[in-house]
């Protein structure tokens, strides 16, 4: 009897760079969920009807993505697995036979949007802008409406062009030729993973609300551990003006002491500090561990200390 295939969600429809993030690392007989957005992809897996879920976090033009900092805290705990990237090309597409100068709405997703904009500024500077929740759900929704948009063309992957069969009005549009999205394979918490050397762990942590210092004592216990942050992003918590959560990710892996040490010191000063997951660095570079802060160091300091309470040293 074989085992029934995993089901996998992402940020749909089928042709976004979610997917090409998703085929990197999803078994070859994944059942695949398209989902309409972050937050529904990610209850999917709380729900127990995806085994995992593949999400954009980071944008080297944009940032964090907001819509998974926000949600990955904003329920039932989901970890991180695993990390891919996706260099990020874009075209102009539109039903066959739209020319450039019929172009007056342009619709795709947020961040799309802004890697795009400076191209839309100059060839088309009176065109508006329509949101979508995605890079390819405006694309499907062009193909696929007999009616009349607020926009006639959309910002998309040559991929998603060619699935729904739109034609491409003009290539190479992102203003930045270099651009990545970094992508995440969320799943439920379980066992955590042995550590590689080459481990990324990210955090959520919220600092004590009008505490002179409150950011540099929560910096403090990281860098007395010889732990680097490698990405520190603030997020409101939402509830009144002035209060933030930071989204950090850290260079290495939770069983390690000194990062177990850095947690530790979170949790005795901040008011909440929720643990991500920890996972191997996509570009697996090895994590430089300063001197004195290696896991032997920390064994050789604790039996140290319990010479010295058993009175053997002074």
């Amino acid at each position: 009897m074989t085992n029934a295939a995993p089901t996998w969600s992402f940020l749909g429809p089928l042709g976004t760079f979610c997917e090409m993030a998703l085929r990197q690392v999803a078994p070859v007989n994944v059942i695949l969920d398209a989902c309409q957005d972050v937050p529904t992809a990610l209850d999917r897996v709380r729900e127990r009807t995806a085994e995992a879920a593949v999400v954009p976090i980071e944008n080297s033009v944009e940032g964090g993505v907001n819509a998974t900092l926000d949600n990955l805290v904003a329920s039932a705990p989901l970890v991180i697995a695993a990390e891919m990237a996706v260099p990020i090309t874009f075209v102009l597409a539109g039903r066959p036979g739209t020319r450039l100068e019929d172009v007056v709405g342009i619709s795709t997703h947020p961040h799309a949007w802004a890697q795009c904009r400076g191209w839309v500024h100059l060839n088309l500077p009176e065109a508006i802008y329509v949101a979508g929740t995605s890079t390819s759900a405006p694309a499907r929704a062009l193909a696929q409406s007999d009616a009349e948009l607020e926009y006639q063309a959309v910002l998309c992957n040559p991929l998603a062009a060619q699935q729904y069969g739109l034609e491409i009005i003009a290539g190479g549009v992102a203003d930045n030729p270099d651009a990545v999205t970094r992508f995440v394979k969320v799943t439920r918490p379980g066992l955590v993973s042995e550590p590689t050397g080459s481990d990324k762990t990210t955090l959520m942590v919220q600092l004590p609300h009008d505490r002179a210092g409150a950011l540099l004592d929560m910096l403090s216990q990281f860098s007395a551990r010889g732990v680097n942050l490698s990405r520190i992003e603030s997020r409101p918590v939402g509830d009144s003006l002035g209060r933030y959560r930071f989204s950090i990710d850290i260079e290495g892996h939770i069983r390690e002491d000194r990062v177990q040490a850095a947690m530790i010191g979170l949790h005795r000063t901040c008011p909440m500090v929720r643990y991500l997951g920890s996972y191997p660095r996509l570009d697996a570079r090895p994590v430089i561990v300063p001197a004195g802060t290696s896991d032997k160091d920390f064994t050789v300091a604790r039996a140290w200390v319990a010479d010295v309470l058993a009175g053997r040293t002074l």
